[in-house]
């Protein structure tokens, strides 16, 4: 399955839909038999609101002191400095034990462990979970104790939600379908404090994006949706960009998902790229960021910042940055030899590009189409024309296999294998 496919149905599921299409029933397995009721009657306004005569005292979302200190511990996290900045979460937890917050920010730093692999590493999945666990426990006494504390709805609106959305990934399916209804519930409370602070308004956000992009995009889930409350995309989109210019916990959070809401689903590239490019620069070992920001260039033609970015790539990779591995050493190979090939005319270098690059799909399995099925074609056209047959044979006997049957490099590559027979 596809990261894209799995990152939709990741948000199906954190939106509390069960997964009730016929070809998903399968994965579902033992737990078909084990249906939980849908969430009704839920009344997601779309309106930003402050509430009255609500105590703030002892909310940590709100505390400017806390802001400033931690806003440092924030940028070593999305710059990959982990150990930086679990000690200053690490020094907040001593302070605050009580406090949903350290534990949360704690569990986000080892999502940012899991991020960069496109969720495939299960190494940080337990600490990600026992750190997920403690916030909601945390805040589920602090919301016992006033149910007008929306900081504790809002932090068990969002470790449910993250719960619920690596369960998803590992298709652990009732798990994820408990904690997203969770989540939704909780989002529906924390909706009271929308105008207080840019960070309760991300739930929200993605909320009235997707409920609106998925029906349009999978009609049979339809049925399903009308079960809950209307989105609004417009909104959505414009709420994301509140809390990405002003959010201080969960604003690098929401430029992630504008960014590739834009990209991915908006097909608005020229869009994200200025994000991207934010993101890069202020983030610059981030190899997700800097991943993302490569292709950007690639696609919009930007080659010479392509070039730089993934050639940074490959030497942090060498370097044994943390976050830099094989499916960002897959992009920036692929970038690089292509420029070989096209730009620079220089065919050796490109060939060592292209076969690096299948050595990093490969390794991270990562070989059903994409960038390895296109290095391997551009490997065939150039043993072609070079007159290496037995090479270019080996080549399109991949390309043949992983294309699409319907594609122009499926046809190409049938053609040239029955030409020398090998079809």
């Amino acid at each position: 399955m596809s990261f894209h496919l799995r990152f939709i149905l990741s948000l199906l599921v954190a939106l509390g839909l069960r997964l009730a299409l016929p070809s998903l029933a399968a994965a579902q397995k033992a737990d078909t038999t084990k249906r939980n009721a849908p969430i009704r009657n839920i009344q997601l306004e779309n309106v930003d609101v402050a509430p009255g005569a609500v105590d703030t005292k002892g909310w940590l979302l709100l505390d400017k002191d806390i802001q400033l200190e931690l806003d440092g511990a924030v940028r070593n996290l999305y710059n990959f400095k982990y150990d930086k900045a679990e000690k200053q979460f690490r020094s907040l937890r001593r302070r605050y034990p009580n406090h949903p917050m350290p534990y949360f920010l704690l569990g986000l730093s080892q999502w940012w462990k899991i991020m960069p692999t496109n969720i495939q590493t299960t190494l940080h999945d337990r600490p990600f979970f026992a750190y997920m666990d403690t916030a909601i426990v945390k805040a589920e006494k602090l919301y016992e104790q006033d149910n007008r504390n929306y900081e504790a709805c809002f932090f068990l609106a969002a470790s449910y939600g993250f719960d619920a959305r690596l369960n998803a990934e590992r298709a652990n399916w009732r798990k994820a379908t408990v904690s997203s209804k969770r989540s939704l519930k909780y989002l529906e409370l924390s909706k009271e404090a929308n105008g207080l602070s840019p960070e309760f308004l991300f739930g929200q956000a993605l909320f009235n994006y997707y409920a609106v992009w998925i029906p349009d995009n999978y009609p049979l889930l339809k049925p399903v949706l009308l079960l809950f409350p209307k989105g609004n995309k417009q909104l959505g989109l414009q709420q994301l960009r509140n809390v990405a210019d002003n959010g201080v916990y969960v604003g690098p959070e929401a430029k992630v998902f504008l960014m590739r809401i834009l990209n991915n689903e908006e097909n608005n590239p020229t869009a994200a790229m200025p994000i991207a490019r934010s993101l890069a620069s202020n983030y610059p070992d981030n190899g997700y960021f800097q991943r993302f920001y490569a292709l950007l260039c690639f696609n919009e033609g930007e080659f010479r910042e392509c070039e730089r970015v993934s050639r940074e790539i490959l030497d942090k990779i060498n370097r044994g940055f943390p976050g830099y591995e094989g499916i960002s050493g897959r992009y920036a190979t692929y970038f690089l030899g292509w420029l070989m090939q096209n730009k620079y005319k220089d065919i050796n270098k490109a060939k060592e590009y292209y076969q690096r690059c299948i050595v990093f799909a490969e390794s991270t399995n990562e070989t059903s189409g994409g960038f390895y099925l296109y290095a391997n074609l551009n490997l065939a056209r150039i043993a072609d024309k070079a007159k290496e047959v037995k090479a270019a044979l080996r080549y399109y006997a991949v390309v043949r296999d992983k294309a699409d049957r319907k594609s122009e490099q499926y046809r190409e590559a049938k053609a040239y294998l029955k030409k020398y027979k090998k079809g």
